[in-house]
């Protein structure tokens, strides 16, 4: 099989790429830092995958995925499996203040992930096989103000994979959204807080692995997430708005 890995270095797409090397496997590896990317490929290797290539790419420039795409192309020919995982949390008090930094989050978050992904429907529609998972959150489901910029740079993704979804299912093609919780990772390490609420990417990766097998749709993980959001959705506006969420 051969698998694309678009924000590699992300610690949920560590874990499950390691869940595929084997012999049977080839990779290509996408992310911004070339020194983590080869770490990365290393690591891969010596887990036993077939082929490991790396490119480093920086989603915040536009205009840059048709490149990325058809180097990946050049690398593994037909691609099996996608696995998009760039992205940027920030901090929504710096995105209520910096529009450059806000268009930055919707640049690498939106924009890039919606150029990605339509380019790569079209190819899959046309060899008509391949997967497609895409790692949103669990804050694409409502805004809150706590984090309602990255929250809704996810959202519109969630919103055009729907879409999608239905339309690659024609071809053969499944599309699987991903919205995890609180993860583990150096994406939230400036988050305090620990317990029950609270994964590893390691265990994310497995329920991902099941989730394609059973070619879900959408997968909240762990699976409570979907309790708790089903109940954040359901608060009235009127009241929604006097919590602090």
């Amino acid at each position: 099989m051969n698998i694309l890995v678009i924000g590699a270095n992300s610690a949920i797409a560590k874990a499950v790429a390691r869940r595929y090397a084997n012999p049977a496997n080839a990779f290509y590896l996408v992310a911004r830092n070339e020194e983590k990317l080869n770490k990365n490929a290393e690591d891969l290797k010596a887990r036993g995958a077939n082929q490991v290539e790396i490119k480093s790419a920086d989603f915040a420039k536009a205009g840059i995925e048709p490149e990325v795409i058809e180097s990946a192309k050049a690398s593994l020919g037909r691609i099996d499996l996608v696995i998009m995982a760039h992205s940027i949390l920030g901090d929504q008090a710096v995105f209520e203040k910096d529009l450059d930094a806000l268009n930055q989050l919707y640049q690498v978050n939106t924009l890039s992930s919606l150029n990605l992904l339509t380019l790569l429907a079209n190819e899959m529609e046309v060899q008509k096989q391949g997967n497609i998972v895409f790692i949103a959150s669990v804050a694409a489901d409502r805004g809150r103000p706590s984090n309602y910029a990255y929250g809704s740079s996810k959202a519109a993704v969630v919103t055009f994979l729907q879409g999608m979804r239905a339309r690659l299912a024609k071809s053969n093609v499944h599309v699987m959204t991903v919205k995890p919780g609180f993860v583990e990772s150096p994406m939230t390490e400036h988050i305090e807080g620990s317990g029950p609420l609270w994964s590893t990417p390691e265990k994310v990766a497995e329920i991902i692995q099941k989730g394609l097998v059973k070619r879900r749709n959408t997968l909240y993980t762990p699976w409570f997430w979907w309790g708790i959001m089903t109940i954040i959705k359901s608060i009235p506006e009127c009241i929604f708005k006097k919590l602090n969420l």
